[in-house]
């Protein structure tokens, strides 16, 4: 007889196949087989205004809960190092861990391309639920994930542990990888990073792939899939999916300079502020200027420079914008060249868009092929 857990990872698995994101039916049988409410505890958090409010088991009961751990979409698990179950209040800041939607999951670990007998490296075991689907793939021992926070590795360690799965499991950084288990056929990142680790293109073989996110300060992101080749360097495309994940928590920004003196120049904008509105444009404007934080001014949109402090930012002036920028560099005109290119190469998706790792571990992002217009990533 079929239990209410069990029908409602049916539905969820079918959901997420009906989207495309699942082609390979060992992914779906996945998703119909590992408990998800096992992976989110006693509590989750939910927003709350400002801040955010947990949400207990206890308070919504068993059915609910049930329900609410089938649901697509992400629960955040800890704010600012506060777990969901330890919180008594609502509590303000940023969230440090989260249980991913599911269909986001099935759809990285698709895009990786991995094979039955592969072995893989995740990196950020988080709750452990995506680890738990690689498990019950791939078997316990192609599995190595790793963790950067001690509370959240041991909570999804038992919540592994209770859900039947036994992968090896690192409490480390996961930037540097785990070589002790290398190499790897496949290494997936359940968080996104400025620029690919050097570490992770020396773990996997040879024809190997890595499948991670790369994001930055403006919050906008790529999925990618590269394949390592012989001579150190690995190159793919980007899917063009609407993917994104929390940064590395070592690539965060760091605190901002101090208040800088300089000259302010104004200027008519040659590119609407809205065009950050769109999931490519913001990527563009991204790569343009990458130690860069956005932020919203009024009708208009801010940048603030971390390393240098310099600034711009928009504002209307009659039917059209115009920009204030100061400091160092002019963060508005780097962004204003790049989506010039973006267009000029008819403002394709980022599908179009492609990342080379090369041997002597620079990092470039191009368009149309790699010898189109490309940006650096940060070092």
């Amino acid at each position: 007889m079929t239990t209410e857990a069990e029908a409602l990872r049916r539905a969820l698995a079918g959901e997420i196949t009906a989207t495309g994101s699942a082609a390979d039916a060992g992914w779906r049988a996945a998703v119909e087989n590992v408990p998800r409410e096992v992976f989110l505890g006693d509590a989750v958090f939910r927003p709350d205004g400002a801040g955010w409010e947990p949400l207990r088991r206890e308070e919504v009961g068993e059915r609910e809960w049930l329900r609410l751990a089938h649901h697509d979409r992400t629960w955040v698990t800890q704010v600012e190092g506060t777990g969901a179950d330890d919180a008594r209040a609502p509590v303000s800041g940023r969230p440090t861990s989260s249980s991913t939607l599911p269909s986001q999951v099935v759809r990285m670990l698709d895009v990786a391309g991995i094979a039955s007998a592969d072995r893989v490296l995740e990196i950020g075991t988080g709750t452990g639920y995506s680890t738990a689907i690689l498990s019950h793939r791939l078997g316990d021992a192609h599995v190595t994930s790793v963790e950067c926070d001690e509370s959240v590795a041991a909570r999804a360690a038992a919540a592994l542990r209770r859900a039947g799965y036994a992968p090896t499991l690192v409490v480390a950084d996961g930037l540097r990888g785990w070589s002790a288990r290398a190499s790897y056929d496949a290494l997936v990142a359940t968080c996104a990073v400025r620029h690919v680790p050097f570490s992770w293109m020396a773990q996997v073989r040879d024809g190997g792939a890595i499948t991670t996110t790369v994001g930055g300060w403006m919050l906008a992101s790529g999925l990618v899939r590269l394949v390592l080749a012989e001579d150190g360097s690995a190159s793919g495309r980007f899917t063009g999916d609407r993917v994104s994940y929390m940064l590395a928590r070592p690539h965060e920004r760091p605190p901002g300079p101090g208040l800088f003196r300089y000259e302010v120049t104004v200027r008519e904008c040659r590119v609407e502020p809205a065009v950050l509105d769109d999931w490519t444009g913001r990527f563009v404007a991204q790569l343009a200027a990458p130690s860069a934080e956005l932020t919203a001014a009024g009708e208009g949109v801010a940048l603030r420079d971390v390393a240098t402090g310099s600034q711009a930012w928009t504002e209307r002036a009659g039917n059209g914008w115009r920009v204030h920028q100061h400091g160092p560099l002019r963060l508005w005109d780097q962004v204003e060249e790049a989506i010039a290119a973006w267009r000029g190469a008819g403002a394709p998706d980022q599908s179009a868009f492609g990342l080379t790792v090369a041997a002597d571990h620079t990092q470039r992002v191009w368009i149309g092929d790699p010898d189109g217009m490309s940006w650096a990533l940060p070092a």
